[in-house]
């Protein structure tokens, strides 16, 4: 692992940013010690890390306006952070570059629950929304595993789901507006309060866009409404091949549950070891299904669930009475990636996506892969989607570990892909997939994508390095260089 730190070719220009960041956020949020730099070499994922030249706290928009503005007047590169619990190292810093940190903008503007919305700024931790939401009688649906830590900017950068977004979506289905710093150093707002607005999308491509197109300095958020009843499940099973089978059984049957998440047994055994959180003993999986809704709606289909989850070989079923005993349900689950450090001292958390109805052989496969590489493969995920946590487990002071358990990581999603499904559901490309994108997107498509990053940053100035296997320098021209396009020569396009 190489630790790397700024040169003295990008000096004078980092003053230069330096100095402005001091003029605007004032000496005590500009860091350039090292040590302390080197508080934020990574994010969620450890095996990247890079020391920024520059951090700066921001606490405002115009604090983030002034310091983009220096960057883009100097040709220095930027990255924006929030809590940093990210996993394919999308926050990763620049080592000539300047890391803009959000957290300390966590501010909830205003809660409207006449209009279902609410305004908020980047750091806000997410679980706090729907604190601040909830005397009102409403919540924030998006619900990632790290909820409690994570913030709304990096949500959003992210598109991030959780549990609940098999029936409620992800971040861009909760998004109505944000307001953007361009890589140029303007100020501009995209989306609106209203339920859909005019035009071109260009909110859609903001969110998920992994911090490539601007700084998010305020997000307008969709409330729901808390539904009358929900009602949980823990179904116990002997193998995630049962498991797998009552989940395909539930949506085959038309039920949408708010959640279907699904644990194998070394995941129990880390979740477990951590918060004692007292699933059926001896089960090869469990699942976790949440209904909500109308009271009767709700009733009815809960029973028809728990049919499908005995036909399909439950040997327990656990219905929780109250709050208390959900929320114990929903503990080991939510604290899945976390526990697997008490059975494992390293671990790789990967992300793809399947057809649901491929569960039980791609697992099967995972399996044969981790036992051919002699390293352990615990399995979370989210089976109502068929987005897989797959971790990695392996001790990276045994020498050859740590690239057997890369090399694993690697051919899952090589595995996701082979049956139509993609390499990242909720957790982004970042540093860490990006050498994948050719493997599941044509050239043209990559220029595509990378041709409406240039329009947003032209001077590749924004997250650079991030999501592309090749970036593009935004001044060629398009294409592989085999001459004009068709359509060039016939009028009816043109290159810019």
């Amino acid at each position: 692992m190489t630790t790397i730190s700024a040169t003295t070719s990008t000096a004078a220009a980092l003053d230069a940013v330096t100095a402005a960041a001091r003029v605007a956020c004032g000496d005590v949020a500009v860091i350039t010690d090292h040590a302390r730099l080197r508080t934020y070499e990574c994010d969620g994922l450890t095996a990247y890390k890079v020391v920024p030249a520059l951090v700066v706290l921001a606490r405002t928009r115009d604090q983030i306006r002034a310091v983009v503005l220096a960057c883009h007047e100097n040709g220095v590169p930027f990255v924006a952070r929030g809590s940093g619990t990210g996993l394919s190292g999308g926050a990763l810093p620049h080592a000539q570059g300047v890391l803009i940190v959000t957290s300390q903008m966590r501010r909830i503007i205003e809660v409207d629950a006449v209009s279902q919305r609410a305004v908020v700024e980047p750091g806000v931790i997410n679980l706090e929304v729907t604190a601040a939401a909830a005397p009102y009688g409403y919540y924030y649906a998006p619900d990632p595993s790290s909820q409690q830590i994570c913030s709304i900017g990096g949500n959003v950068a992210e598109n991030s789901g959780g549990a609940h977004c098999l029936k409620y979506g992800f971040t861009t289905n909760h998004v109505l507006a944000v307001e953007l710093v361009t890589p140029q150093g303007e100020v501009t707002t995209l989306g609106t309060t209203a339920p859909d607005s005019p035009g071109y999308d260009l909110l859609g491509l903001v969110v998920g866009s992994e911090g490539t197109l601007g700084v998010v300095t305020e997000v307008t958020v969709r409330l729901v409404r808390r539904p009358e009843v929900v009602r949980t499940l823990l179904a116990g099973f002997a193998s995630t091949d049962a498991a797998g089978a009552a989940t395909s059984a539930i949506i085959g049957a038309g039920v949408v549950p708010a959640a279907i998440e699904m644990m194998d047994a070394l995941a129990i055994e880390a979740a477990e070891a951590a918060v004692r959180c007292n699933y059926p003993s001896g089960a090869g999986a469990v699942l976790i299904v949440e209904l909500d809704g109308p009271t009767a709606e709700v009733d009815a289909q809960f029973d028809e669930v728990v049919r499908h989850c005995e036909d399909a070989g439950a040997f327990e079923v656990r219905v929780a009475a109250d709050d208390a005993e959900r929320a114990l349900i929903w503990k080991g689950r939510k604290s899945a990636f976390a526990a697997v450090g008490r059975i494992s001292p390293d671990y790789i958390v990967q992300d793809g996506v399947i057809p649901r109805t491929a569960l039980p052989e791609v697992l099967r496969d995972m399996q044969r892969l981790a036992d051919e590489a002699g390293v352990r493969v615990a399995n979370v995920f989210h089976a109502g989607d068929g987005n897989l946590h797959p971790l990695v487990l392996f001790d990276a002071s045994h020498p050859g570990e740590t690239e057997r358990a890369e090399s694993v990581s690697a051919a899952i999603l090589h595995l996701c892909l082979s049956r139509g499904g993609s390499i990242t559901g909720e957790h982004g490309v970042g540093s860490d997939k990006a050498k994948y994108m050719a493997e599941m997107f044509t050239a043209d498509d990559l220029d595509t994508m990378q041709l409406v990053r240039c329009a947003f940053d032209p001077g590749a100035i924004a997250n650079p390095g991030k999501i592309f296997p090749t970036p593009r320098l935004c001044g060629e021209r398009p294409g592989r260089g085999t001459g004009p396009h068709p359509l060039q020569q016939a009028g009816l396009a043109e290159v810019f």
